[in-house]
């Protein structure tokens, strides 16, 4: 019982911010298009940056799949890759049988030792279905990505480097993007070895190499291809498409877990 408790406190303490957008500052993103009556217009074409490729700046939110309730959606909907990355999958995901074994038992454990759970950082696979939102912020030889969630950031460098051969391991990695036409197309190794891909468990490995192929489809949606590349936890390489769409007239308002911590201790 004690267990099950700690789980809905979680739970609860996890989608707590999902209620408060309404709290959100408002102010009007200056220079973005908009219809005839004020709204950002959503389906306008995708900006430019200086240099001609597409510009990805802007404040994201994770697509939304769970299905409704028969009340209605409200901010807690969230997408079922935040719970499996793996169900647009096909087959579902190809663990090799130890992987297998590691998030059945996270299952049945309630996510006792999730990262997230203990306000650690969630890695970058997770942070793109995390509900709660980002900003992007494109400049010349990088693009930096400032999370809601622990106010982290993430920097993808866009100046033509290499990855590094032996990087220190990180939550993060260590990112390295090019432009192949109008996607982005980014490498990450140098992950630390444990990091949970999505709220069952699957693991990601330090022996990962990460890929997402960034595209923005208008000015209001941001498509995300993603393929996992870790022979240590999966017989094979996968690939998965997330959706992130355009938050206006808002900016970040910092979500600090650790603000909680003595009540997700408390039923340990």
């Amino acid at each position: 019982m004690a267990a099950r408790k700690s789980i809905v406190v979680l739970t609860v303490a996890l989608m707590l911010p999902a209620f408060t957008h309404a709290q959100w500052l408002k102010y009007p993103t200056p220079g973005i298009p908009r219809t005839a009556d004020g709204s950002p217009n959503m389906t306008a074409p995708a900006p430019k940056s200086r240099d001609g490729t597409p510009d990805l700046s802007g404040t994201w939110m994770a697509e939304k799949t769970r299905p409704c309730p028969p009340n209605g959606c409200d901010d807690m909907q969230i997408s079922f890759q935040f719970l499996d990355i793996g169900w647009r999958v096909p087959g579902g995901l190809p663990y090799q049988p130890w992987a297998a074994d590691l998030a059945k038992k996270r299952t049945a454990d309630l996510r006792k030792d999730d990262p997230q759970s203990r306000c650690l950082p969630t890695g970058i696979v997770r942070m793109h279905t995390d509900p709660l939102y980002r900003s992007m912020v494109q400049t010349p030889g990088m693009i930096v990505i400032l999370n809601e969630r622990n106010a982290s950031y993430r920097r993808i460098f866009t100046d033509g480097r290499p990855l590094p051969v032996d990087p220190t391991p990180s939550w993060v990695g260590y990112s390295s993007g090019t432009w192949e036409a109008d996607t982005l197309v980014v490498r990450t190794t140098g992950f630390r070895d444990g990091l949970w891909l999505d709220a069952a468990g699957s693991p990601l490995t330090d022996a990962a190499t990460v890929i997402e192929r960034f595209r923005r489809v208008n000015f209001g949606q941001l498509e995300i291809v993603l393929t996992v590349d870790d022979s240590k936890a999966y017989t094979r390489s996968w690939t998965t498409t997330l959706n992130q769409f355009l938050v206006a007239d808002t900016e970040l308002l910092d979500y600090i877990c650790l603000e909680n911590e003595q009540s997700v201790k408390r039923f340990r």
